[in-house]
């Protein structure tokens, strides 16, 4: 026994950067592992701060935790009653994953417009064939449905292509600059006919499950777009996949669906103009994200040990950041 309090590390960190955490914090024990580890009881009884996602069953081993510092924004996984001791504090990532996230959506967006999916497959069967009429972002209207970090950075890059924008969030009616509207959730029915595109970046709480199905659809305007890099069950997958067979919706782009992964005999891979990502567009392929991550982990590190309050701190009620007016 040191008496040095015991960090869980599952973040996967280099060597420089597990140099960089252990800076951050000389007097911390440090203990890095992949999230596929197991440890026996006695072990985990005695970790004091975890940092990094793993699976619930390593976290209720933790009886001692103190603080949990997550490698995602999401926390719905995690704020579980009885999954944490009752007086640890818990942390996301909140602000790492705008950049990447919000230009994937830019591009699904240009991708849909602009039929590229079906000059894909003209290419695949070698047929030259123009696809018809496209639209634009200029002129066009988005709804951003969540304004956080994520639809926050969309809202800001859409608009700089001379898009509307109509932002959509849960409380706060201050009405950020990168806005052109402000609406709340009540106000989403009477605004969904309005949207050339509408862009879901919500997290998975009981208000956000199935929120957009068969009503939600039939709002919405003839050929419009549907992005989603939330949660999959935000959507109703069988409403949306008729939807889209329909020819109602003009196209939905998904970094996440439900089920998750998605089944190979799942109908929704043959819905028509449908694109689909294996949940990635928030993860660790743009290097800076990844950077982004750690700063923060790092930082609320420093904090921690300094008796100073934490940034990104969880609300355990609804699974957002605290003060996070989404």
């Amino acid at each position: 026994m040191t008496g040095k309090k015991k960090v869980l590390v599952f973040t996967p960190l280099d060597a420089a950067h597990k140099e960089r955490l252990e800076a951050a914090a000389p007097q911390a024990e440090f203990h890095f592992a992949d999230i596929d580890d197991r440890f026996d009881d006695a072990f985990m009884e005695n970790i004091s701060i975890i940092i990094g996602n793993t699976h619930r069953g390593t976290i209720k081993q933790a009886k001692n935790l103190e603080w949990m510092q997550l490698s995602s924004a999401g926390a719905d996984l995690y704020v579980a009653p009885g999954l944490l001791p009752e007086n640890a504090v818990l942390t996301n990532a909140t602000g790492s994953f705008g950049l990447a996230i919000s230009e994937y959506m830019i591009g699904m967006t240009l991708s849909m417009f602009l039929h590229l999916p079906g000059y894909w497959a003209n290419q695949e069967k070698q047929v030259w064939k123009n696809e018809g009429a496209v639209n634009s972002i200029y002129g066009s209207t988005a709804l951003v449905v969540g304004l956080g970090d994520i639809g926050g950075e969309y809202a800001k890059r859409y608009r700089a292509l001379g898009g509307h924008v109509i932002g959509v969030r849960r409380s706060n009616t201050a009405k950020p600059d990168f806005v052109d509207e402000l609406a709340l959730m009540n106000q989403l029915d009477e605004l969904l006919p309005r949207a050339d595109v509408v862009a879901l970046s919500l997290p998975e709480t009981p208000e956000t499950h199935k929120l957009f199905g068969k009503e939600k659809f039939s709002l919405m305007k003839p050929g419009a777009v549907l992005l989603n890099v939330g949660r999959g069950q935000a959507i109703d997958t069988d409403a949306l996949c008729d939807a889209l067979n329909s020819g109602h919706l003009g196209g939905a782009a998904l970094d996440v669906t439900d089920p998750e992964p998605l089944p190979a005999e799942h109908p929704l891979w043959k819905a028509k103009n449908v694109l689909i990502t294996p949940h990635i567009s928030g993860g660790y392929n743009l290097p800076e994200t990844y950077e982004r991550v750690f700063q923060i982990a790092a930082e609320n590190l420093g904090r921690y040990f300094r008796g100073e309050k934490l940034n990104n701190l969880v609300d355990f009620q609804t699974g957002y950041k605290k003060h996070d007016n989404t």
